[in-house]
């Protein structure tokens, strides 16, 4: 009888070192798991800090969260896991225990080794609970991280969503905007162009069928023997008359068309190749701008506002006859009057 207790008591020696191996394993395990689990949580924290964009990287922030959602939800399904396998472990240690107990209960000689290896065993048990909860701890915060991205998501496609709308009404009342002042341009365009008929037509009737008149396109042009001597930029009193009659026909015109309309009389002045060869010019630019000049003042002096007025001089960079001859070198000596907008 006391061989069989004997045998017994050795089979129960040899178990339990075994077991206590195997239980330090699943612990060390288990603290491992956690270990991995905090740096994880560490990183996924420094990843949760840096959330305050703004609105113009708004796209690069959605697919963040969006990442960012997809790894709390695998850092949940791994916890999941571990913690399904620490309460498989628990029930297994205490499975193990309610059995180790049951072969303790039948060994009265061993009764003394058997209670302190069930209270390491206890120790152990209740270590592990402490740690299932709080993992269970940390995947509630994990949870309520998850919803605050979700709603952080939403609220930045709520905005993106009203981004999107204000863009297309805006679009709407920009197109809308063009459209009317196209259609302000085309009716102050058709004003303008009534308005120059007229004055075409009033100055055809002035200054009637002269050879040294003549009308190209929208321009009167006038040779500038009817204004200016040779070389010289001091209106004769031949082209102070002419002046006259396109005075009066601005100083009326000025009166009937609307002050919103912005339009201008442009003078302009122009030479044939040949370089002047005076004192007082050492350019045909030089000519050209003043002939220009003296036919803008002296308009501006028979009443004539001066901002409805334009004089520029364009040398002889702009012929009428390309010709070398001298009725070309005539042709091309000219002062042009053009109604035009401003």
């Amino acid at each position: 009888m006391a061989l069989a207790r004997t045998r017994r008591g050795d089979s129960g020696l040899n178990y339990w070192p075994g077991f206590v191996d195997a239980l330090s394993t699943l612990v060390l395990s288990i603290v491992f798991l956690l270990t991995v689990f905090l740096v994880v949580q560490f990183f996924l924290s420094q990843e949760v800090t840096g959330k305050d964009k703004a609105l113009e990287q708004l796209n690069a922030k959605i697919a963040q969260l969006n990442e960012m959602l997809s790894l709390e939800k695998l850092g949940k399904l791994s916890l999941d896991d571990q913690v399904a396998q620490l309460r498989a472990g628990l029930a297994n240690a205490e499975a193990e225990r309610d059995r180790v107990k049951g072969l303790y209960d039948g060994l009265a000689s061993a009764g003394g080794i058997a209670a302190g290896r069930t209270n390491e065993l206890n120790r152990a048990l209740d270590s592990e609970k402490q740690v299932t909860a709080r993992a269970m701890a940390q995947i509630e915060v994990l949870n309520q991280q998850i919803s605050a991205l979700r709603r952080q998501l939403a609220a930045l496609e709520d905005a993106l969503d009203a981004s999107e709308k204000r863009d297309k009404e805006s679009q709407n009342r920009i197109a809308d905007l063009g459209s009317r002042l196209n259609v302000a341009l085309a009716q102050r365009v058709q004003e303008l162009t009534r308005y120059r008929s007229e004055f075409f037509g009033r100055l055809r009737a002035i200054l009637g069928n002269r050879p040294d008149i003549r009308v190209v396109g929208d321009r009167f042009v006038f040779q500038s023997e009817v204004f200016f001597d040779t070389g010289q930029a001091t209106l004769l009193p031949e082209g102070q008359q002419e002046l006259n009659s396109v005075a009066t026909a601005l100083v009326d015109l000025d009166k009937q068309i609307p002050a919103e309309i912005s339009w201008v009389l442009r003078v302009d002045g122009h030479t044939d190749v040949r370089p002047i060869n005076s004192p007082v010019f050492k350019s045909n630019w030089e000519v050209s701008s003043a002939r220009a000049i003296s036919v803008v003042q002296y308009l501006i002096s028979l009443g004539v506002p001066a901002q409805r007025l334009v004089a520029a001089g364009f040398a002889e960079f702009q012929p009428l006859d390309p010709g070398n001859t001298e009725d070309a070198f005539r042709r091309n000596r000219r002062i042009e009057l053009k109604l035009t907008e401003r």
